[in-house]
This record gives C-alpha cells, structure tokens and sequence, in this order.
C-alpha cells in the first residue's frame, strides 16, 4: 500500500457522547447542525474539538427529522429542502466563524445522503447548496451515485466515501439498517473489508459479487457501540500496510 493515504471521517455530535475520544484517531469529522442531530451547543463543542486535535471539519445536514434521527425520507418540496440543508450548513458555518476555524466539507446525513444517491433531483437541491456557498467545500459521496456524478458536472469538488463499518449491496447502495447483516462489529471483517477497498478497489458485496469502487475516505459511524474500537484497530491496521492517515 505504498503512497496510499486515506482520510478517516466519524459523524458526531449526534448525541452519542464520544466525541473526545474519537476526535484524535480521526482525519476529519462531520458535525450534525441541527436537522436529525445537534445545537449550538453541540457544534461548538465540537468544533472545539476537532481545532484541538487538527481535525477536518464538515457539515453533516440531514432531512429535518430529531425524531427519526433523519433515517427516513420526508416528503417535502425541493425549495424547502434546499432551505433546511442550507440553514444547516450556515449555522455550522456561523460557529467555525466565530471559532476563526475553516469549514472543509458537507456531507449529508442518513436517508438525505441514500437518496441524494440515487434521486436526481434530491441530489439537484444539495449541489445548488453547495453552488450557493461561494466557498471551495469538498461534498462527501458515495462512488458511481447520481450525486457524484451530477457533482463532477457542475464543478463541485468531490471525495469519494466508503463505509468501514457498512455492508453494501451490488449496487453499492447500503444494506438496510433494519438488516441484522447491515452494520459491521468485528473487526477482523472490518479490516478486510476497508484493505479490500482501498488497496484492490473493490468491495465484497453481501451476496460475495466484488464490485470495483473508489475510496478517499472511510466512514466509521459514531453511533457504532464499537465505533472506538473499530477507529483504533482500522487505524492501526492501515498504518501497519504503510497507508498515510491524513
């Protein structure tokens, strides 16, 4: 794995709690503003954080749902999901202001980022918040989806995501988290799987079809319960086969 590297991102402030100990082990991070996850109080804290500990900071909008922690698709006009993703990523914004840090990314949340993947015109409202932003943001997206794509049309700098913790599907959509196969806690499986990616470019779907991806940053969820664990051992694992963290 010579002159790889790789970024290592976690989605925190979600109320998980584990935000200290998981800051240092990352590259960069994507903080919940106020849609399925987080306040003003969360974000600073975080940003804190991840200034302490030199940590990429991103804005991680979701659909406008506390109460399903932004896990399912709502219905609403395009103009109000433009709005709600942008006032997101504005008031993440405000706070990396205000802290005089920099934002370096979006990535949208849960069932908003799913289907971003594959709707055109969910994807559409994302890219024209990123186009209203006037500032060189990078978007976080899964490889080959809609939202890449409709991305590397209108200029948008992309970086192509893979989950660490994740189980995909041969259309490298993710298994359903209602699945009991969907999240990965062994780690041993998870090292595979992440050494698959980066260093063949492929992924070991669930039904065993090797499907080609790219990866430039490897997810592991916060809200994971083995999401510590997983970090510490990916970290230490892609180090040893030479691979930069950065």
């Amino acid at each position: 794995m010579k002159n790889i590297s790789i970024d290592i991102n976690a989605d925190i402030g979600e109320g998980i709690g584990n935000e200290a100990d998981l800051m240092p082990l990352l590259s960069s991070c994507n903080i919940a503003c106020g849609g399925h996850a987080g306040n003003l109080e969360t974000m600073n804290w975080c940003v804190e954080l991840a200034k302490k500990h030199r940590v990429k900071i991103g804005a991680h909008p979701s659909f406008p749902d506390k109460e399903n922690f932004g896990r399912q698709v709502i219905d609403m006009s395009c103009s109000a999901l433009y709005q709600t993703v942008k006032n997101q990523v504005k008031a993440l914004m405000n706070v990396v202001r205000e802290q005089h840090a920099a934002l370096h990314h979006v990535k949208p949340h849960g069932a908003l980022y799913n289907l971003a993947a594959t709707d055109k015109k969910t994807a559409e409202v994302i890219v024209e918040v990123m186009k209203s932003i006037h500032l060189p943001l990078k978007l976080y997206v899964p490889y080959g989806s809609v939202i890449s794509e409709l991305a590397i049309k209108e200029k948008i700098p992309i970086t192509y995501e893979v989950f660490a913790d994740r189980n995909y599907n041969e259309d490298l959509s993710l298994i359903s988290r209602v699945k009991e196969n969907a999240i990965i806690k062994d780690v041993n499986v998870m090292t595979s799987h992440i050494q698959n990616m980066i260093l063949h470019k492929k992924v070991k779907t669930i039904n065993g079809v090797e499907v080609p991806l790219e990866a430039e940053t490897i997810c592991v969820h916060g809200d994971n319960p083995e999401a510590l664990n997983l970090i510490k051992n990916l970290r230490q694992n892609l180090t040893n086969s030479g691979v930069k963290i950065q």
